[in-house]
C-alpha cells in the first residue's frame, strides 16, 4: 500500500463513486489503528444546489459519511484478505453516537478526516472520527460498522 492514496486506488477498496465517495485523498494509515482522509470540498458538489442557495453549506450527515468512508478504508485494508471474498466485505453503518458539529463547510474548505480505532475485528468496528479544517474542529462522531 502506498500513500497517499488517491482516487483509483481508493475506488478498489469502497463500493461508492461519484457523487458519492466524499474520500479523496488517504493520506495517513496504520492499520488496526487510525486513518486519515482528505475531502477537497469544491464549490460544484451537487448538494450545494439546495443546501443552501445563496449560503452554501456541507450536510452534516455527508461529513459523517466521509469520515465513515475513510474508517470503510481503514477497516478494509486492516483485514485484506476479507477484500477478496465474494462481495467484498462490504462496510456498512450500524451506530452513530456522541455526533457533534462545530462549524459550518463551505466551498473551498479542504475537510481533513481522522479516525482511531476503538474496537475492531472481522466484523464489527468502532471508531471515534474527528473532522477538521485546517486546525478548526467541525465533526466529531463514534462511528460504529459492520463487515460483510
Amino acid at each position: 500500500m502506498k500513500l497517499p492514496m488517491m482516487y483509483e486506488e481508493i475506488t478498489k477498496i469502497l463500493p461508492h463513486r461519484y457523487p458519492f465517495l466524499l474520500v479523496d485523498c488517504i493520506t495517513e494509515l496504520e492499520p488496526l489503528k487510525r486513518v486519515v482522509g482528505i475531502k477537497n470540498v469544491t464549490a460544484n458538489e451537487p448538494f450545494f444546489q439546495g443546501h443552501f442557495p445563496g449560503n452554501p453549506i456541507m450536510p452534516g450527515v455527508l461529513i459523517l459519511e466521509a469520515m465513515a468512508q475513510a474508517g470503510g478504508v481503514l477497516a478494509r485494508l486492516s483485514f485484506p484478505e476479507v477484500l477478496e471474498k465474494e462481495g467484498g466485505g462490504k462496510v456498512f453503518f450500524m451506530a452513530l453516537d456522541n455526533v457533534k458539529f462545530r462549524r459550518p463547510v463551505v466551498p473551498g474548505d479542504q475537510l481533513i478526516l481522522k479516525l482511531e480505532a476503538l474496537r475492531t475485528g472481522s466484523r464489527v468496528w468502532k471508531m471515534a472520527g474527528k473532522a477538521f479544517v485546517k486546525e478548526n474542529l467541525v465533526a466529531e462522531a463514534e462511528l460504529m460498522a459492520s463487515i460483510g
